[in-house]
């Protein structure tokens, strides 16, 4: 297998690397350079059509897209450690998590990065800078909402998916300077406790702000 992926903090080969580590998987990878382009070369589009990292590909050719849909992938052929649950109950209350992640925090984060920021606007001729500076205070909404909500896990008792992708969104907005997790006390302390973890340090560690 070929992990075509790109270096920290891009967040969502990021999950794939630290499930994988979790896992005690070393996967064989291959860093895409996202500033020059080269996932839409091609050779990438051939891979995956979207343009986009992480794609998993097989030793037969097949691809496969998209973080979260890797990951499941590699947990059926490794159930252990279960980081997308135990039981049909407590599967959905990991994906119940994750959703929350991906929509309340990752959307809007997502729209400011593409739209908002100084690194990336430039590059998309039709951002709409208004647009994406409007989804600032959904993402400071989103950081309270977790902040009250979070526990010693997203989804309770244990380290699951939903830790990856809520830990990867919150080093790559750190990162970018959207994201301060100084008035989230909770959010921060668990934001500190994951990045301890081995899989997380061993992948990069906390990626410096940028700047």
């Amino acid at each position: 297998m070929m992990l075509w992926s790109a270096a920290p903090p891009a967040p969502n080969p990021r999950r794939v690397t630290i499930f994988a580590a979790e896992k005690g998987l070393n996967l064989a990878a291959t860093e895409l350079a996202i500033f020059k382009g080269e996932h839409k070369a091609p050779a990438h589009l051939a891979r995956n059509p979207r343009g986009q990292v992480p794609v998993l590909e097989l030793d037969d050719g097949t691809c496969i897209a998209e973080s979260v849909s890797i990951c499941r992938y590699l947990d059926a052929l490794h159930p252990d450690p279960p980081l997308f649950g135990t039981d049909a109950l407590d599967r959905a209350r990991v994906d119940t998590a994750l959703r929350w992640v991906e929509f309340v925090l990752g959307t809007p984060l997502a729209l400011v990065w593409v739209n908002d920021h100084p690194l990336t606007a430039p590059l998309f001729g039709t951002a709409h800078q208004a647009f994406g500076a409007s989804n600032r205070p959904k993402v400071a909404a989103a950081l309270d909402w977790f902040d009250r909500r979070i526990a010693d896990y997203v989804a309770g008792d244990g380290f699951t998916i939903a830790d990856i992708v809520l830990w990867s969104s919150l080093d790559f907005g750190r990162w970018t300077g959207i994201v301060d997790l100084t008035p989230h006390a909770r959010l921060r302390d668990w934001f500190d406790r994951v990045s301890a973890r081995p899989s997380v340090v061993a992948t990069g560690g906390v990626t410096p702000p940028v700047g």
